[in-house]
């Protein structure tokens, strides 16, 4: 995480504390400086703890080997799971005789897809235009009119799979069942990561129908007003021959059991 947004992280944080505590003004941006400075550390170390802790799980993956021994006099057996593999990229189906384990698979988002994308792209108001001029009838901005937020990303999101989206992806991952949209002032939180606009959301699928959902969307259309009226940005493209990773983490099984007795 850069500085910049560690910074600003941490300045809304400090101005929530005190929006919160209920009493009194919020001191000058000068007199939070050195806490603002000391939370930002905080969070840019705490964001470099999880990249490498993240960076050491994938080194010991790969370097993992079963029990020695553990494959003696069994080499003729394979695993089911690897003889069910999963569903191609084209959508074909896994081995004659498995229980569509490609399907299941492919359903999980653990395959990639490939095919047409809609490529949405949401951004804040450029700093040239927010000082205006704003069209008549349209009030004068607040802050918060500026950015892109959380409903706006959810709103697409939303639409697309709609409009039948096979696979989407969001900042470049694949959207799972585990996949949610958050976001943090002005910055997008994803999976342990934090990302700043613009915020990116693709989807596959047939690319006539996902539009048509987008358009037919009320909380995308809100949106697009505030696009229109104050220059937030919202691009929307095609592109062909595109191919969408796996999604890296299977979701958990988690269950409930019993208690004893």
């Amino acid at each position: 995480m850069g500085s910049a947004l560690a910074a600003a992280l941490a300045g809304s944080l400090l101005a929530l504390v005190w929006g919160t505590a209920g009493g009194g003004t919020a001191p000058a941006p000068s007199a939070l400086t050195g806490d603002a400075r000391a939370l930002a550390g905080v969070v840019a170390a705490d964001q470099a703890g999880v990249d490498r802790a993240r960076a050491r799980v994938a080194q010991l993956r790969a370097g993992a080997t079963p029990p020695a021994g553990a494959a003696s006099g069994r080499t003729s057996r394979t695993p089911l799971a690897a003889a069910c593999a999963g569903r191609a990229a084209d959508g074909t189906a896994g081995a004659p005789g498995c229980p569509d384990g490609g399907a299941l698979r492919a359903d999980a988002d653990l395959t990639p897809v490939r095919g047409t994308a809609v490529v949405v792209a949401l951004d804040d108001t450029p700093a040239a235009r927010r000082a205006g001029p704003w069209p008549s009838g349209v009030r004068t901005p607040v802050a918060d009119d500026l950015v892109v937020h959380q409903q706006d990303v959810q709103a697409v999101v939303n639409a697309l799979w709609t409009g039948g989206a096979r696979a989407m992806t969001l900042m470049g991952r694949r959207v799972t069942a585990r996949t949610a949209v958050r976001c943090v002032g002005n910055t997008l939180l994803l999976e342990g990561k934090v990302y700043s606009p613009p915020f990116v959301v693709a989807a596959i699928g047939d690319p006539a129908r996902l539009r048509a959902a987008l358009e037919a969307d009320p909380g995308v259309a809100l949106y697009r007003e505030y696009v229109d009226a104050y220059g937030l940005g919202y691009r929307l493209d095609e592109a062909a021959g595109t191919t969408f990773p796996a999604a890296t983490q299977p979701p958990p099984a988690r269950y409930a059991t019993p208690l004893p007795g």
